[in-house]
């Protein structure tokens, strides 16, 4: 084949003078390349300069924020500046809470004011995804230290009257376009936020949840399970996983079955449902956390010390010594001990 290959292959004819890669004189090939110095830039930046600020960013806040609601027009606009410096700086909330209550308790003194407060936060809440468990947290410090409780209702009432608003139009929101679905899903997952964090204090003293909430709860899952549109069970998986091991345990102490009928029912969703296949594999998985206890592990009710008796691994963490010839060995070769040297590593931790 190659020398077939080769009696057919075209013969390149020599090349002509005209093709002739001049020859460079030895005095050219012999000069030193030269060396092209690139122009030098004169840096603008001073170390004079002002402090740099992203867009949108506030830097004279806590100076207006530490000042009250004095500095702004109106209370909204002093609520809602703070509600979008906790949207960009969460870590905030611990340093600053107390600071912001203490000025609503000098600002929010009627009804009205209190109304527009507990819709500032929920629009925030339901409206910014990433915002729902923060907003949770400040419904839950701010209904137990605002001090204002009109004939119409404290802050957690009025806030429990504004969710049960959007409740009662569950199932119309469920089977509603892709808009209102969108905004149903986001006052779901904003309910069970508030149900992980809204502290209710007893007569006694003892904290408990919200038993409305849970009840709430379960039938926004019925809503959305009767409505088996992928986003909405999309949005009873992410609820579940959020809120499955507090509601299982809050039913099974009422002896309730609660969860077992809901697991059952996600079971034939996965069945008969016209669901994507991801969203179907979504709720397997769902099926899957909760037959491991929704991931949580439990320590063994009781407790034995270990010994190399009872427990097989009780030499695994053991330094290692070693022997005047230089065999390692363990607290397993007694015998060793007495001539035993310690590891210069060993040495230099416990030194």
């Amino acid at each position: 084949f190659s020398d077939g290959f080769s009696q057919t292959r075209p013969l390149r004819a020599p090349p002509s003078s005209q093709d002739k890669i001049p020859q460079q004189n030895s005095e050219s090939a012999m000069a030193k390349p030269q060396v092209v110095v690139a122009p030098v830039l004169m840096s603008k930046l001073s170390v004079n300069a002002p402090e740099f600020y992203p867009s949108g960013y506030s830097s004279n806040y806590t100076e207006s924020y530490e000042d009250g609601c004095e500095d702004y027009p109106t209370l909204s606009e002093y609520v809602q500046d703070f509600l979008n410096h906790l949207t960009e700086q969460p870590g905030s909330f611990e340093t600053e809470i107390e600071q912001f209550a203490e000025t609503l308790n000098g600002c929010v003194t009627t009804d009205d004011a209190l109304q527009e407060l507990v819709e500032l936060i929920y629009q925030q809440a339901t409206s910014i995804p990433n915002f729902s468990y923060m907003g949770a947290r400040l419904c839950n410090y701010l209904s137990h230290h605002l001090t204002i409780s009109p004939q119409s209702g404290n802050f957690r009432q009025l806030l429990l009257q504004r969710c049960r608003t959007e409740y009662e139009v569950k199932d119309q929101a469920a089977k509603g376009d892709e808009v209102t679905r969108k905004r149903f899903h986001a006052f779901v997952l904003f309910l069970g936020e508030l149900y992980l964090n809204l502290e209710i204090k007893g007569t006694n003293g003892q904290v408990t949840r919200a038993d409305i909430l849970q009840v709430g709860l379960r039938e926004l899952l019925n809503a959305l399970f009767s409505n088996p549109m992928d986003d909405n069970l999309i949005c009873a998986v992410k609820l579940l996983k959020l809120t499955g091991s507090v509601l299982e345990d809050a039913w099974k102490e009422k002896g309730k079955m609660d969860m077992e009928e809901i697991i059952q029912r996600i079971e034939n969703v996965v069945l008969d449902a016209n669901c994507s296949r991801d969203v179907k594999q979504m709720l397997l998985k769902l099926v899957e956390l909760r037959s491991s206890n929704w991931g949580r592990v439990h320590a063994t009710s009781t407790y034995r010390e270990a010994t190399p008796e009872n427990d097989p691994n009780y030499f695994m963490n053991e330094p290692t010594f070693y022997t005047s010839d230089g065999v390692p060995f363990t607290a397993a070769d007694p015998d060793n001990w007495q001539i035993a040297v310690i590891s210069p590593v060993l040495l230099w931790r416990i030194q």
